[in-house]
């Protein structure tokens, strides 16, 4: 059995993890523990990403170091997933000397090996700080969108990546001024050089270790497309040194060094255990034909983690381990929209913690719902129905009925059972059942195998129902004895395949029996043997029932952004000093099907004019008529549509939108449009087709009726309440919208969301 080096994408430090970023940590948290009790020498490193241009920024945001900022990140990360249960055989950092020598021994034989190319490229520099500013520094106009605060990374708005010099009347973040483009020097990797090397290895590695289907379709795109240079430089003080002369006053690019975290963060453990870092580092870095790399990311980070990474180890000439099994999900959404850290919109670390929902309730859920192959939303709703539904009304139910039956009618003494009253068909069904959990799991499906457990214990529920040992203890003893026996090994099985999705629980439901999993307790092996368990010490329900009101409240908690919750938070504390002798009295937050009622207005509109903005590429100017009223809206369909594609058009928009200016145009509403992101990573977008509806006519949800709605609304306000698609129906909580007693249908998008 060779070794298994496992780890998760590294989380970015300048905020607190939300639940999207959970999936990957977990993930490899999961898988980690599935080879524990396999039997397989595994090693789960992770740690947070630290240098940067964000980093640096924020912390000047704040009037801090970088280094301080990352202290007191580091720490709140490292909590959240103690928390959380995770596993980790080291949580490290990138800031640390160890870092710093192995990303410069990297970039130094990248160089030896004629690597790494010096280019004259022209950057935005502000005079006023005497310096060239990186991407975070600058702030502008959004070429695609033209929201007015864009960051010269990425935009905040339409969430396009761009280049700072792409930006319309740029300014240094720091003072204001306009900078200028001036000539400097930076460094590259030569990926078109190392092509001849890496393509093959893609090739090859991608089907052996059975990749993600996403992995594998990003991969080839860039391929495709033709590799180009990257630079791995940038201008900054919060970053690695470049060991090269005249580069004193730059640092290497957080996606050069990052992923070489993994490396480093494993020699810091070798610090820890033995005198000698670089040999231990070399046992699991140095050795391909014994050790296979599991990694885990987000869908967003798969280039740098096929083509970056490997690049960089690849062009040293050395024999690393490399990428075995690529395990990249898509995204995971929020009621309101996408999570973001940036925005600080989602459920995160922090406030998980304060629920008073345990860790275990939330890593069943974001393993049930990980986005494997698809986007997944995160609504409290659905969390609610499949907690109470299937953690508790399955697992739990079976665990529960089954324990509890042996207490009362067996003093806790498990029936011995029967050989000539065995089901050999039944035990056949449950091996069948735990062989495809385990091949699952060995090829890191973990929502696939995790729903396969649920499948068997809704199996074995059904097995308890139908033999109705209530009855047969007293009609056919010999009968109900050989049933719960049976039925306690699949419970202790139970045990041992959810302990890597939910180790607290699956360690209590051992301890029942009297018995702990791994380390000299219950492993893998014991699956499937009907031996090894001979009474119930005790039993409890493993988890409390979520109840509506709960579920109201934390979905009103977590409305909304950080910061709007914090501004909710301070108001409330005002009106509490206010009027602290009232009465205290519990509202519970509406559902959003409510809230749709009483706060969107949406009507049927025609598009009678379209044109595109002068000087922005991605946007349209439209003139709609609603019902004889005119109106003008600005949006960036220009990638997705031609203008006779939408002219004449009946379309849905938010009709009580606030106004808001897009390169200086005024857009009084917004047209709803379904989106989703194909095979390939590409964004698809369906502007929702009202048919032949007359303008003016009002959408609605079925069964609520219409209420009266402001005159005017934030976009935060309409993005509060999430719009999707399901089945190619446009949804609110499971109701569809109505026009005219017909529902809004998507023709080309099945599952998505709605802006």
């Amino acid at each position: 059995m060779k070794r298994r080096l496992v780890t998760s994408a590294l989380p970015y430090i300048n905020n607190v993890p939300h639940l999207g970023n959970l999936i990957q940590v977990l993930s490899a948290d999961c898988f980690a523990r599935f080879c524990r009790l396999k039997g397989y020498e595994t090693l789960y490193i992770c740690g947070t990403d630290e240098y940067g241009t964000a980093t640096e920024t924020r912390a000047a945001e704040e009037g801090i170091s970088p280094q301080e900022l990352c202290d007191r990140y580091y720490a709140i990360h490292a909590e959240i997933y103690r928390w959380f249960n995770i596993a980790f055989d080291k949580f490290g950092r990138t800031s640390t000397p160890i870092q710093t020598e192995i990303v410069q021994d990297i970039f130094k034989k990248l160089d030896a090996q004629g690597y790494i190319v010096e280019r004259t490229i022209e950057q935005l520099h502000c005079a006023t700080c005497g310096r060239f500013l990186a991407d975070r520094y600058v702030r502008g106009i959004c070429p695609h969108c033209g929201y007015e605060d864009a960051r010269g990374d990425q935009c905040e708005s339409c969430g396009k990546l761009l280049d700072p010099t792409e930006l319309k009347d740029p300014r240094c973040s720091s003072c204001g001024s306009k900078p200028s483009l001036q000539s400097t020097k930076h460094l590259y990797i030569d990926l078109p050089a190392i092509k001849d090397r890496l393509e093959p290895w893609i090739k090859e590695t991608s089907v052996r270790g059975f990749w993600a289907n996403n992995a594998v379709q990003m991969t080839q795109a860039w391929i495709r497309d033709g590799l180009r240079e990257r630079a791995i430089t940038r201008d900054l003080k919060w970053g690695i040194p470049v060991p090269k002369p005249g580069y004193e006053n730059k640092v290497f690019y957080v996606w050069f060094d990052a992923p070489i975290g993994y490396i480093s963060i494993t020699g810091n453990l070798g610090a820890e255990r033995t005198s000698d870092w670089h040999k231990f580092t070399d046992h699991w870095w140095k050795k391909p034909d014994e050790v296979e790399l599991f990694q885990f990311i987000g869908k967003d980070n798969i280039p740098f983690h096929t083509v970056i990474f490997p690049s960089s180890l690849l062009g040293t000439g050395e024999n690393w381990t490399m990428l075995f099994h690529m395990s990249s999900t898509e995204y995971l959404n929020y009621e309101s929209g996408k999570f973001s850290k940036s925005k600080g919109v989602g459920v995160f670390g922090t406030d998980v913690m304060e629920t008073g929902i345990g860790a275990d309730v939330w890593r069943f859920y974001i393993f049930y719902n990980r986005p494997e192959k698809s986007d997944a939303l995160f609504t409290w709703k659905d969390f609610q129905e499949k907690v109470n539904g299937e953690l508790i009304g399955n697992l739990g139910n079976l665990i529960n009925r089954t324990l509890s039956f042996v207490s009362r009618y067996y003093d806790g003494k498990i029936p011995s059972g029967h050989d000539s009253l065995r089901d050999g068909e039944f035990w056949n069904t449950l091996r069948e059942y735990e062989s495809a959990i385990a091949q699952k799991l060995e090829r890191a499906e973990l929502r696939d195998a995790f729903k396969t457990i649920f499948e068997l214990s809704s199996y074995a529920n059904k097995r308890f129902q139908d033999g109705e040992p209530w009855k047969t203890r007293k009609e056919d003893p010999r009968k109900a004895e050989q049933l719960i026996h049976e039925l306690c090994h699949v419970v202790r099985d139970i045990a041992v395949m959810i302990h890597p999705y939910m180790p607290t629980a699956a360690e209590k439901v051992a301890s029942f029996f009297g018995l702990s999993i791994g380390s000299g307790g219950l492993s893998w092996m014991d699956i499937g043997e009907p031996r090894g368990i001979h009474s119930v010490v005790h039993s409890e329900v493993l988890f409390p029932k979520l109840e509506d009101s709960h579920i109201l409240e934390l979905r009103e908690r977590y409305s909304g952004s950080q910061k709007d919750r914090e501004e909710r938070k301070s108001g409330g504390d005002a009106e509490k000093a206010v009027s602290e002798k009232a009465p205290k009295q519990e509202t519970p937050a509406e559902p959003a099907d409510q809230r749709f009622a009483k706060t969107i207005n949406l009507r049927v509109a025609k598009i009678v004019n379209i044109e595109r903005v002068p000087q922005a590429e991605k946007l349209f100017v439209i003139k709609l008529d609603i019902a004889g009223e005119e109106r003008t809206i600005v949006s960036g369909l220009v990638p997705h549509y031609k203008e006779e594609d939408l002219l004449n058009k009946h379309i849905i928009v938010a009709y009580n939108l606030k106004k808001a200016k897009f390169r200086g145009i005024e857009s009084h509403g917004m047209l709803l449009a379904a989106s989703d992101t194909d095979s390939s990573g590409n964004e698809r977008v369906e502007v929702l087709d009202a048919g032949d509806t007359p303008t003016g006519t009002r959408v609605v949800l079925e069964g609520v009726e219409p209420g009266e709605t402001p005159e005017q609304i934030k976009i935060d306000t309409f993005f509060s309440i999430p719009i999707t698609v399901e089945n190619h129906a446009v949804m609110i909580e499971g109701k569809p919208l109505m026009i005219e007693g017909k529902p809004v249908k998507t023709s080309m998008i099945p599952t998505g969301e709605v802006g």
